[in-house]
């Protein structure tokens, strides 16, 4: 199945205006904005036909030409990532049977996590969407409640019915739990990661559905979907010892470059 893989791109986030352009140190002292380590992270993905940066924004439309990534310049009224790789897949043609989503925020993301989709995908021909979680350990777990005492949005968790189907994405931590875990322990909640793989049809429908109450309260994109009641296929990945976060705010910078430090990552 021919597969594409967008990385969206803005330059005006809400929370971090300008943070795809933002410098990232890595293990070795080496700095890269966040955009080229996002797309370096993209090319180490197997199966994937083609890779493209999809922004709205002349100076992340340089830096990415700059590496030597192809570029497609997008609309500014784009809402989110989804509406923008919807129309970046248009612009291709609709030419391909996949087309992943690996946000421009998400550098630390595995390979496998996306392999992952697009094989889930593959194996459910019904699902429509998928999109990967991961179970967070007691340590993690206390970050998610230390940013939400602090009133930072942090990482989004999800919840899923037994055939893997998403009930439910939130900023807030759930399933609600009182229960104190170890740090190497499991725990009941999963963290949401921000990657997607669409069908084309899905893809394509979704910029023409008006924006729902759920989507609006929790600023989640996904939720659109299930607003819908399009199914959304969570797939549980393995970090295999890999630490994982994204660039929501910018107090996740020293926690991004200190989990590149402890991979050894340049």
């Amino acid at each position: 199945m021919a597969t594409l893989l967008v990385i969206p791109a803005r330059y005006a986030s809400t929370r971090y205006p300008g943070k795809a352009l933002v410098e990232v140190t890595g293990a070795t002292g080496q700095r890269k904005t966040l955009i080229r380590r996002t797309w370096d992270a993209a090319m180490q993905v197997r199966g994937i036909d083609r890779v493209l940066v999809a922004t709205d924004d002349e100076r992340i439309r340089d830096e990415a030409g700059g590496f030597g990534a192809e570029v497609v310049m997008t609309s500014q009224v784009c809402a989110n990532g989804t509406e923008r790789c919807a129309e970046a897949h248009d612009l291709l043609g609709q030419a391909f049977d996949i087309v992943v989503n690996l946000q421009g925020d998400a550098p630390l993301t595995p390979p496998w996590f996306v392999e992952a989709l697009v094989s889930a995908l593959e194996a459910h021909p019904t699902a429509e969407v998928a999109t990967p979680v991961l179970r967070c350990s007691g340590r993690a777990l206390l970050g998610f409640h230390e940013d939400r005492r602090a009133g930072r949005v942090g990482a989004t968790t999800a919840v899923f019915g037994i055939d893997g189907q998403a009930l439910y994405f939130s900023k807030e931590v759930i399933p609600y739990t009182t229960h104190d875990f170890p740090p190497d322990a499991e725990t009941p909640v999963f963290h949401h990661v921000g990657v997607y793989a669409y069908r084309p049809a899905a893809l394509a429908a979704y910029p023409r559905w008006k924006v729902g109450p759920l989507e609006r309260l929790e600023g989640l994109e996904q939720l659109r979907f299930l607003e819908r009641e399009r199914p959304v296929l969570c797939v549980e990945v393995d970090a295999k010892g890999r630490q994982f976060w994204e660039l929501n705010n910018p107090e996740d910078l020293p926690r991004i470059e200190a989990m590149l430090a402890e991979m050894g990552s340049a």
